[in-house]
C-alpha cells in the first residue's frame, strides 16, 4: 500500500545521506530499494536539515527512524538528530569496510550488500543509537 501524500506517517522512514561519493550515492538506492520493497519509505533529509513544520511532524510520527550514512561523519544521523528526533537504527557505510571514492562504477553492486544490511537490522527491534 503506498501512501496518498508524503505528508501521511509512515512506520519506518529510511533516511540516507546522498553524500557526494559512491557511498552517499548508495545511501540513495539502498534507500529507494528499501520503499520499493515495502520495507519502509525513504524520506528528505533536507527537509528535516530545514526544519520544515510538516516534514518534522511526519518524521516524529514514525514508528523508526533508520539512517543510513556513507561514512564515519555520520552527517545524515547528525543532521536528524539536530531537527530533534531520535534516530532507532543507524548504518554507517564505512563500518562496513565500503571505501568512500569518487568512483561511481559499484554502486549499483554495493545496493544489494547494504540493503541486504538494513533489511536485516529493521528485522530486529532497535536497539537504539547513542549520538557522539
Amino acid at each position: 500500500m503506498t501512501r496518498q501524500c508524503l505528508c501521511e506517517p509512515a512506520h519506518v522512514l529510511v533516511i540516507p545521506c546522498g553524500g557526494g561519493s559512491n557511498c552517499g550515492q548508495t545511501t540513495s538506492e539502498v534507500a529507494v530499494r528499501l520503499t520499493d520493497e515495502g520495507v519502509g519509505e525513504v524520506f528528505c533529509l533536507a527537509g528535516l536539515a530545514a526544519h520544515l513544520p510538516e516534514m518534522l511532524e511526519t518524521a516524529q510520527a514514525a514508528e523508526r527512524i533508520c539512517v543510513i550514512d556513507g561514512c564515519g561523519l555520520h552527517c545524515a544521523r547528525k543532521t536528524v538528530e539536530h531537527a530533534g528526533l531520535t534516530v532507532t537504527d543507524h548504518l554507517d557505510l564505512s563500518a562496513e569496510h565500503l571505501a568512500k571514492s569518487r568512483d561511481f562504477t559499484r554502486v549499483q553492486q554495493n545496493v544489494f550488500f547494504v540493503a541486504k544490511l538494513a533489511k536485516q537490522m529493521l528485522s530486529e527491534p532497535p536497539k537504539g543509537v547513542t549520538s557522539e
